[in-house]
């Protein structure tokens, strides 16, 4: 099983486009210590030539021109049997959020595809006009139960599970219900020729359940949104804490930096990561930290092979 890190970023990417926070500073004054990064999305296959996209990022273009494997190519073109083809074979989306949904419109050109996503997830995309430029004649549009192991692409089996969570931000009004277990909110079990990943880029907490799934995996992706809770607030950029946004810091008090560490995961790598986190910061005291607690750092282009 091959994985490719499309995009690390959180929404907005890294640096984003408006922002002078002390990491985003960094990079538009030049320091080498950090490197840009695109919206979060991954990629995988089984077999080399058949891919999954995992959430399709706004920067979806741009990371497949970055990546040759995402590129068309003459084994997808006679898969296709037509000249617009693509190694991308199936879609899944994790949650509604626009900036793991708004790639979707970057792959509208009758290009042959399966979006895969739960009832609620599918729910969020057909209650907006502007998807229906997906060509029901080219993209079939299929519903999972969370628990329900399905072959999104040859070789390789998915599973959904909830995860802690919240709707995406356009949807909320009133109260907030931060942490519920909903089909809005999933995580992805990802297994091929024995080996398994796990990847979870949004959760606002880990319940012992959580743990226990995980527990033993090969790889485990998960959200590294933010380094603390209030660290918007004071970055100078926004007012809401971590867990408000639905993303557990990595952190302090119940942070995910050691809830993790009896599970015996194989690698454990932060993904989906904000502009204001300093982990993006090579040398920095937060980098430092979360590598000596046995985490890596997603990148554009990271590549694990399984």
């Amino acid at each position: 099983m091959r994985l490719l890190v499309l995009g690390a970023a959180a929404g907005g990417g890294f640096p984003q486009w408006n922002c002078l926070c002390e990491t985003c500073r960094l990079f538009w004054e030049g320091d080498e210590r950090v490197r840009a990064s695109t919206q979060s999305s991954i990629a995988v296959t089984a077999d080399d030539e058949n891919w999954l996209l995992l959430n399709a990022s706004p920067d979806l273009r741009q990371q497949i021109v970055d990546r040759a494997a995402m590129r068309p190519s003459a084994t997808a073109k006679a898969r296709a049997g037509a000249l617009r083809s693509s190694p991308i074979a199936s879609v899944l989306i994790t949650n509604g959020d626009v900036d793991h949904t708004a790639g979707l419109l970057t792959i509208r050109e009758k290009q042959n595809f399966t979006l895969y996503a739960t009832g609620g997830v599918h729910d969020i995309i057909a209650a907006n006009p502007v998807f229906q430029v997906l060509d029901p004649d080219h993209v079939t549009k299929t519903r999972i139960v969370p628990g329900s192991p399905f072959e999104p692409v040859p070789g390789l089996t998915a599973e959904l599970f909830s995860v802690p969570g919240k709707v995406p931000l356009y949807l909320e009004t009133g109260t907030v219900d931060v942490g519920e277990e909903s089909e809005m909110t999933v995580g992805v079990r990802l297994s091929a020729h024995g080996r398994t990943i796990y990847y979870i880029p949004g959760c606002a907490h880990v319940p012992d359940s959580l743990k226990e799934r995980v527990a033993g995996a090969d790889a485990l992706l998960f959200d590294g949104t933010v380094f603390v809770d209030e660290e918007m607030k004071e970055a100078g950029v926004g007012v809401k804490t971590g867990r408000r946004m639905g993303h557990m810091p990595i952190s302090g008090e119940g942070g995910s930096l050691s809830i993790f560490d009896d599970a015996k995961i194989g690698r454990r790598v932060y993904i989906h990561i904000n502009n204001t986190n300093p982990i993006w910061i090579d040398g920095s005291e937060a980098k430092k930290t979360v590598e000596a607690a046995g985490w890596e750092v997603a990148y554009d282009g990271m590549d694990l092979s399984l």
